[in-house]
């Protein structure tokens, strides 16, 4: 998890960003969560895409990874506005779902404890 600054308050989230020109979406979860966490993981499964759409409209369609943590790079510094990365129960993460940043967080989590996998060689590219 990433505890960050949004719109002047202190949200959790997972670690997420945007998709890059030049990258697949693997590789792009492998950067996010580097650049966010200053962690190197490998990407195991898919867990789930979410769509959500906030009260003013914007939609959010995120693809959720499960990974293995390799690395961790205690001298790199965090991405702009992320205040920490941070290992979470699912008790703690459930007591602080008002600071949730989206309905997305615990959702993705609760796929992932209830066992929801997919290969992922279910993603396909083409160039």
């Amino acid at each position: 998890m990433v505890e960050e600054w949004i719109n002047g308050a202190k949200v959790f989230n997972q670690p997420a960003g945007h998709l890059e020109a030049d990258e697949n979406l693997i590789e792009a979860a492998i950067r996010e969560t580097r650049e966010e966490t200053a962690w190197e993981v490998r990407p195991t499964a898919l867990i789930g895409v979410y769509h959500w759409t906030t009260d003013s409209g914007i939609t959010f369609i995120r693809f959720a990874f499960a990974a293995d943590p390799i690395d961790h790079y205690l001298s790199q510094p965090l991405d702009e506005g992320i205040l920490r990365a941070l290992w979470m129960t699912p008790r703690e993460l459930e007591e602080t779902a008002s600071r949730h940043r989206s309905p997305q967080v615990a959702r993705v989590v609760a796929d992932y404890l209830d066992g929801r996998r997919l290969p992922l060689d279910a993603l396909h590219y083409w160039s």
